[in-house]
C-alpha cells in the first residue's frame, strides 16, 4: 500500500492530539508525520508510533511535499493556510467552521454522503460534532421514512470547547468540592465579556448568539444537516447546551417523518446502520451514556419510542464521543475513504 506525507494543524490541540492518536491506532498509510502549530506551541513534543516529533510553527512552507493535511487550529487558520496545501499539492481536510457552507466545498460524514468526496477542488470540510453525531443514525431513518421536521436539543461536554475547557471542569469542580472560590473564564466561549463556571452548571449558550437569538452552534446544525443529507427542505430547530461531562455529546432528538415508524422498525432500520450501536432495553435500564461511552467510535442510539403527540414521530437519545467520531474519527475516515478512491 501507498504511505503518504500526512500533517496535523493544530497537533498540540484537543482534537490534534486525538487525530495523531487515531492515525496510529487505525494504522493510517502514514510514510512521513509533520506536526504543526502556532508559534506559541511550536517546540512541544509528541510522540507517534513510538517516536518523539517535535512541533513546528505553521507557515506556508510547511505543507512542500504533504499529500494529507488536517487541519483543526481554528477557523482563521484554515482560511490563511489551508489554500497554501492544496496549491502545494495537498488533500485538505479541515475540522473548522472555515469552509463548511461553502458550495465549492464538500460536507462530509463518510457514513452519511462518502460520494461528496468525489467532487472535492482540494478542501474537504469536517462537520460541526454535534451535526455528525446527529446525521449518523438519522440518515437511515430518512431514508425509510423521510423526515419532514428535527427538533434537537444537545447536551454538550467540555470537550467541545477543547482543552481549555476540559480542564476548566476539571478546576472548578476540585474548587467547588473544597469550597473554594470558583473563577470562569473559559465559557461559554473564551473572549465572552463575561464567563460562567461549568462545574455543577448548564450553560444553554455554546458559541455567540446571531439570528432570531440562536446560537451560531444551532445554526449549524440546522445548515449543516440540510447540506450533508440534500435536504433543504427538512425543518431543524435546536438548542444548544454546555454541560459538565467532561467527553461525549449527548442529544434529544425528536423527528416528524412523512410515514410512521414503530419503535421496532426504528431498532431495526439502526441495528443494521454503519456507525450505529443501539443500546436500548428500558426494562434493564440500558440506554446510552457519555461517562460510559467516551473513547468509542460508534454513535450510540437509545430511547427509542414513538412520539405520543403525533402520528408519525419519533423520540431518539444519542450519543457519541465528540473528539473521536465528532471530529477527529470522522476526519481520519474522510482520508481513509479519499485513498480507497484513488483520490489522493
Amino acid at each position: 500500500m501507498k504511505e503518504y506525507t500526512v500533517a496535523i494543524v493544530g497537533a498540540t490541540g484537543a482534537v490534534g492530539r486525538e487525530l495523531l492518536s487515531i492515525l496510529e491506532e487505525r494504522d493510517f498509510p502514514v510514510k512521513e508525520i509533520r506536526l504543526l502549530s502556532s508559534e506559541r506551541s511550536a517546540g512541544t513534543t509528541l510522540r507517534f508510533r513510538g517516536a518523539s516529533h517535535v512541533v513546528e510553527k505553521a507557515t506556508v512552507e510547511s505543507f512542500k511535499g504533504v499529500e494529507v493535511a488536517f487541519f483543526s487550529a481554528g477557523a482563521s487558520v484554515s482560511k490563511a493556510l489551508a489554500p497554501e496545501a492544496v496549491r502545494a499539492g495537498a488533500l485538505v481536510i479541515d475540522n473548522t467552521s472555515a469552509f463548511r457552507m461553502d458550495p465549492e466545498v464538500p460536507l462530509v460524514v463518510p457514513e452519511v454522503n462518502a460520494e461528496d468526496i468525489k467532487s472535492h477542488h482540494g478542501i474537504i470540510a469536517n462537520p460541526n460534532c454535534s451535526t455528525i453525531i446527529m446525521v449518523v443514525p438519522l440518515k437511515p431513518i430518512d431514508d425509510r421514512a423521510g423526515i419532514k421536521r428535527i427538533v434537537v436539543s444537545t447536551y454538550q461536554a467540555a470537550s467541545g470547547a477543547g482543552a481549555r475547557a476540559m480542564q476548566a471542569l476539571m478546576d472548578e469542580s476540585r474548587a467547588c468540592i473544597m469550597g473554594e472560590a470558583v473563577d470562569p473564564k473559559v465559557l461559554p466561549y473564551a473572549s465572552a465579556p463575561k464567563h460562567y463556571q461549568i462545574a455543577f452548571n448548564l450553560i444553554p449558550q455554546v458559541d455567540v448568539f446571531s439570528d432570531m437569538y440562536y446560537t451560531k452552534e444551532e445554526w449549524k446544525m440546522v445548515r449543516e444537516t440540510q447540506k450533508i443529507l440534500h435536504r433543504q427542505d427538512i425543518r431543524v430547530t435546536a438548542t444548544t447546551v454546555r454541560v459538565p461531562v467532561f467527553r461525549c455529546h449527548s442529544e434529544s432528538v425528536n423527528l416528524e417523518l412523512e410515514k410512521p415508524l414503530t419503535r421496532q422498525e426504528a431498532m431495526e432500520i439502526l441495528s443494521h446502520a454503519p456507525g450505529v450501536s443501539l443500546m436500548d432495553s428500558p426494562e434493564d435500564m440500558v440506554y446510552p451514556m457519555p461517562y460510559y461511552l467516551s473513547g468509542k467510535d460508534d454513535v450510540y442510539v437509545g430511547r427509542i419510542r414513538e412520539d405520543n403527540t403525533l402520528p408519525s414521530g419519533l423520540n431518539l437519545w444519542v450519543v457519541g464521543d465528540q473528539l473521536r467520531k465528532g471530529a477527529a474519527l470522522n476526519a481520519i475516515q474522510i482520508g481513509e475513504k479519499a485513498i480507497e478512491w484513488g483520490i489522493i
